[in-house]
């Protein structure tokens, strides 16, 4: 049997979970979002990405409760929640920096929320091994936040967080403060979790990666405004701009003017250069200027001229050797670096290329992305 694709979005039917509509935040003169509207579907996991200072953060400070729109309506559920308190909401939220209470024991630090809430015993009880057994802490349920390590306290901040079984968890830089290896493995867990909870979260990083391994869609923000909102794969082979593109992976963007018949696109991007060539469904009016997005992992390197599109001498410039992938800075005539990546599938005791050596670099006309700004 097919497995059905986890794509609400694209289903007509489907009604978001949460709905900004015309939402805009202003803090005196500054405009910290600007006018989004956007829809999140219930058991997504979606990240919200950009730098610091984009209004990632303020978006969900609006989804908590702690900031109001100056503008527009954020709807859960098809209500509108500005007028509904913080800890009203069906809404809960985890912080960076985890705020577990250092004098309670693992399990009481879970069971406070359902404590304020007033419930009953055996419930709380319940609940809370439920959420031991889902975050695998159960053994360490007697000791405090202090004798357990940074990822564990991490799930405990999570566990705390899902025993009010929200509709909606916002997680606000949540694996900052791991190093890298034990990030990556609880980037893992969390998706585990959140599939096995069906809760929706919404995750706010300025790590690319992360948010390419966890969410099922990335809304990319620059200065208060969404840039592009798609699932990884799409924002990273077809960004909707240079912004995009530049911030997700690393990229080689090439200025040049268009030349279009049909879908093949010329582009004149340097004097005494052969044109470059590329295949695209956009339409650029004659000599527009246009910006070629290149991935450095769709570029070969060799030492001898091979045939195709995109054939380009140069001169090693720098090299980074990274265990599973090496990238080639190839410094071309024109003055243009361009990066190219090979992958190491075998054990060599030297390089095939090293610093100086000429080479030739080529992609193919379907490798690159043309972009009108």
């Amino acid at each position: 049997m097919p497995q059905t694709v986890f794509a609400p979005w694209d289903d007509p039917a489907e009604k978001p979970l949460i709905q900004f509509k015309g939402v805009t935040k202003r803090f005196g003169d500054f405009t910290a979002i600007d006018n989004i509207d956007l829809d999140i579907y219930a058991r997504e996991f979606f990240a919200l990405l950009g730098p610091s200072g984009c209004g990632k953060t303020t978006l969900m400070r609006m989804l908590a409760g702690f900031e109001t729109p100056t503008e527009g309506k954020i709807l859960l559920s098809g209500q509108d929640i500005g007028p509904v308190p913080p800890n009203q909401r069906a809404v809960n939220m985890m912080f960076q920096s985890y705020a577990l209470f250092p004098h309670l024991t693992i399990w009481d630090n879970i069971a406070f929320g359902l404590r304020r809430e007033g419930r009953d015993k055996a419930a709380i009880e319940a609940r809370v091994e439920e959420m031991l057994k889902l975050t695998r802490l159960a053994k360490f349920a007697k000791r405090k936040p202090h004798q357990i390590s940074g990822g564990q306290r991490q799930r405990v901040a999570l566990a705390r967080s899902l025993a009010k079984a929200p509709k909606l968890l916002l997680l606000d830089e949540p694996l900052g403060a791991l190093d890298r290896k034990l990030r990556e493995e609880t980037q893992f867990e969390l998706m585990d979790i959140q599939e096995k909870t069906g809760t929706t979260f919404v995750i706010v990083t300025h790590d690319q990666e992360e948010a390419m391994t966890v969410a099922s869609r990335v809304a990319v923000m620059d200065e208060g405004k969404l840039m592009q909102v798609s699932t990884p794969d799409a924002i990273y082979e077809a960004p909707s701009s240079v912004y995009v593109a530049d911030f997700i992976g690393d990229v080689n963007i090439i200025e040049g003017k268009a030349h279009q018949t049909g879908t093949k696109l010329q582009i004149d991007w340097a004097e005494g250069q052969p044109a470059l060539s590329a295949t695209t469904t956009k339409n650029f009016d004659l000599g527009q200027t246009c910006y070629m997005a290149i991935r450095p992992e769709k570029i070969a390197i060799s030492a001898d001229r091979p045939s195709g599109a995109n054939v380009l001498q140069g001169e090693i410039l720098d090299i980074a050797y990274l265990g599973n992938i090496s990238t080639y800075h190839v410094k071309l005539p024109t003055g243009h670096v361009i990066k190219a990546q090979q992958a190491n599938t075998r054990r060599i005791s030297r390089r095939e290329f090293t610093w100086e050596d000429k080479v030739w670099i080529s992609w193919t006309d379907t490798a690159a992305v043309v972009l009108a700004q």
